[in-house]
């Protein structure tokens, strides 16, 4: 007996123009009734439209707290609800403590984090008043525990995971799902810069697999690739002195 079909209902991808949140939407293109697709890139989200099945464009800067609940309550109003959001933007650069650049900062954890906390900000009414909806939180391994050239990305990820379990213990009888993810390295053009070895490197839309895999099945922790991604977890459980002497041995530092 041949198992039925999935469908995602009304989707909204912020993050959407390029790197995983843009494989995701082409590999849940056709799989949903209608996807919202949000980034900053205007012309690449048009393109992205005309070219899908059920893709809208509904451009965005996800730091902009007022244009994320403009587009989510658009996004309600023309789709009839958000069932499953995948909050996915993101920004990385390399940044060891010598290098440090605050204003950098201050935008990755605009972006990283407060763009994330404006979409569930927005989102929750819509969702609770329904009793349904799953957020999708996109963090990092990174945000696991502290990471050499690391200042500028692992903070604002640390802050997403606490964030969601947060929100999943708050949310536990609303009838809302959360689920985070937790990538180890992506073959995007995000990293390709990086200077240094990244054990693990995943193809994008075997990585959008994986994500697709752990919604479908609503996990709280989304974690690939397998192995690495776990081994980063299980730091936590090294006392402090271990865990520092093991990253200096690994990054020969």
């Amino acid at each position: 007996m041949s198992e039925k079909p999935f469908r995602l209902g009304n989707v909204w991808v912020v993050g959407a123009s390029s790197g995983l949140g843009r494989s995701f939407v082409h590999l849940i293109d056709g799989k949903a009734d209608r996807i919202a697709i949000s980034a900053r890139s205007s012309h690449t989200l048009k393109e992205m439209q005309s070219q899908g099945d059920c893709l809208k464009a509904y451009p965005l800067d996800a730091v902009n707290e007022f244009a994320v609940a403009r587009t989510a309550k658009s996004i309600e109003s023309e789709f009839g609800g958000i069932d499953l959001a995948v909050l996915s933007a993101g920004l990385w650069k390399q940044m060891p403590i010598s290098d440090m650049d605050v204003e950098h900062m201050r935008n990755a954890m605009d972006v990283n984090y407060f763009g994330v906390v404006n979409a569930v900000q927005a989102l929750l009414p819509g969702m609770k008043a329904r009793g349904r909806g799953h957020i999708v939180i996109v963090a990092s391994v990174a945000g696991y525990r502290g990471l050499p050239s690391s200042v500028a990305y692992g903070p604002t990820k640390a802050a997403l995971m606490n964030f969601a379990e947060t929100l999943k213990i708050e949310l536990c009888d609303s009838g809302i799902d959360i689920s985070i993810v937790n990538p180890g390295f992506i073959d995007t053009p995000m990293v390709r810069g990086n200077s240094f070895n990244m054990p693990g490197l995943m193809n994008v839309d075997r990585a959008a697999q994986k994500m697709l895999d752990g919604i479908l099945k609503k996990k709280y922790a989304i974690l690939f690739p397998t192995v690495f991604a776990n081994a980063v977890r299980m730091t936590n459980l090294l006392p402090n002195w271990l865990y520092f002497k093991l990253i200096r041995l690994i990054t020969d530092r």
